[in-house]
């Protein structure tokens, strides 16, 4: 293993813990945009603002090949709880992903990077916004962003609870799947609760839609490849009303698969579910598909250079590790050009460590190895030329 990179880590701490007590949702990070821009522009990186709105990249040009660096910036939308000094000073918002430990890290490797700059390779360093579920990633691309920076390799790093702080886990081919939202609307005609025959009633066919959706992926897809769709939102009636049967029942939910193939199945499958029971209770069926985000799948060329570079870090270096069934915008960026997408341990996955829970903290002591992943892999794609 190489020796872990020269940099302020009691400096880097700090900043992290006050990202971490000043979270923006995504498209709102404008304070945590002008801290990274000022700290690049400090550093001497050719530094862009404003991309999709709050996206930043700084970039160290060393000529050859150009690889693409992401971490993305945005909070969530939730309470915290996790009795930090550094805990979330604004209410109903906090890092509950670690997307602060993952903007840290990136600004820690480019101070690394600033001091002693490899020679044949340049360096873009994408700050981006709104990954969790605002679409920040998208909005980059189309903002122009693989024009303006061209990238011959662009990499992402997640942490992952479970894993220890210095374990790594790089593994060719799926990562996340995709996340996709649809929504069906039953429409029938009200009437009185005692008089159902005078109307249409899309409750019952509600209730058959939902003992059904399994079918989807249970008969539909081939067992052999994962595939979720879950019913996560019913709405109908009014609690104060229960004698009137209402005219329409709203759900939705969502999709996940891995390959485009199944993606197809799981849209056309629920579509077709839900007409020939809408069709079987005489209602109308207004269904919707929303692909939001692809599935992540690594580049075998650019998995072998994150792969290479963990194993430069850390003597504990998974390459076997099963997708999450959870999604990430990073997708788009490894459309534009051949991407990896990383895991880095953050510790026991126990006493609120879980992503997206309120007691969740990214775990400090990942920040030495997030760091010297980021300057290896660099310094590894300038030795392949």
């Amino acid at each position: 293993m190489t020796m872990p990179p020269d940099f302020d880590l009691a400096a880097l701490t700090a900043l992290r813990r006050d990202l971490h007590a000043h979270p923006e949702l995504g498209f709102e990070e404008h304070r945590t945009a002008a801290l990274v821009a000022e700290r690049l522009r400090a550093l001497g990186y050719e530094t862009e603002t404003g991309i999709a709105g709050t996206g930043v990249v700084g970039t160290l040009r060393g000529g050859g090949k150009a690889v693409g660096l992401r971490a993305d910036m945005d909070a969530l939308a939730m309470p915290e709880t996790s009795g930090r000094d550094w805990a979330s000073t604004v209410p109903g918002k906090m890092h509950a992903c670690g997307h602060d430990g993952h903007t840290s890290m990136l600004l820690g490797a480019a101070e690394v990077l600033a001091k002693a700059p490899p020679e044949g390779v340049t360096v873009h360093l994408i700050f981006q916004p709104a990954e969790e579920g605002r679409g920040g990633a998208k909005a980059m691309v189309e903002a122009g962003l693989f024009e303006r920076y061209p990238c011959d390799m662009v990499f992402g790093l997640h942490n992952m609870p479970g894993l220890t702080v210095d374990e790594m886990a790089v593994v060719a081919g799926p990562q996340l799947a995709s996340s996709d939202s649809w929504t069906l609307r039953l429409v029938g005609e009200g009437t009185h609760g005692a008089k159902p025959h005078l109307g249409r009633d899309p409750l019952p066919a509600a209730g058959q839609f939902l003992a059904s959706l399994q079918t989807v992926t249970g008969r539909i897809v081939d067992p052999l490849q994962p595939a979720v769709v879950s019913a996560c939102s019913v709405q109908a009636g009014d609690p104060r009303a229960l004698n009137v049967i209402p005219d329409v029942v709203e759900i939705g939910g969502t999709a996940r698969a891995y390959t485009e193939e199944v993606r197809g199945q799981l849209e056309a499958g629920i579509g077709r579910l839900a007409r020939g029971i809408a069709e079987a209770h005489g209602l109308e069926a207004e269904y919707t598909f929303i692909r939001r985000i692809p599935p992540v799948v690594n580049d075998p060329a650019a998995t072998d250079v994150a792969l290479a570079a963990a194993r430069q870090v850390s003597g504990n270096v998974r390459t076997a590790f099963p997708p999450s069934t959870a999604g990430d915008d990073f997708a788009f960026f490894g459309q534009a050009a051949p991407g990896a997408y990383v895991w880095l341990g953050n510790g026991p996955a126990q006493d609120g460590a879980l992503h997206h829970n309120t007691g969740y903290d990214f775990n400090d002591a990942a920040l030495p190895t997030g760091v010297a992943f980021w300057v290896e892999l660099v310094r590894e794609a300038a030795r392949r030329g």
